[in-house]
């Protein structure tokens, strides 16, 4: 720990006199955010994903441009080719769980965020 934080605690601020909000040390926050694991319980979509699905993208294909990443840099992390990355992005694929898993992990992501 650095000696900017060394004796710097965590804060709360309050709204309504309820706690609201938590102010905590930077490299705390980092210790904390190495160790969130995401799983379905917290699973959040951004508006740019939903979007997408809605106007008829696939999840894998909208995660992957909500990312920034192009169909030959998510088939090199899955090793695969890029036309079989196009065929996991179709609309219409019902892929297996197992190809989920390994989706979302190759996205940073659990797998019900993948699943329509």
């Amino acid at each position: 720990m650095s000696v900017l934080t060394k004796n710097i605690d965590h804060q709360v601020i309050k709204f309504d006199g309820k706690p609201a909000f938590a102010v905590v040390p930077f490299e705390q926050f980092e210790k904390m955010a190495e160790q969130y694991i995401p799983d379905e319980s917290n699973v959040s979509f951004p508006h740019e994903v939903i979007k997408a699905n809605f106007n008829g993208d696939s999840l894998p294909k909208a995660w992957r441009e909500h990312l920034g990443l192009t169909q030959a840099q998510l088939a090199s992390r899955l090793e695969i080719s890029q036309p079989a990355m196009a065929k996991l992005e179709r609309p219409a694929a019902n892929l297996r769980k197992s190809t989920l898993k390994k989706l979302a992990q190759a996205l940073g992501l659990v797998v019900e965020q993948l699943e329509d």
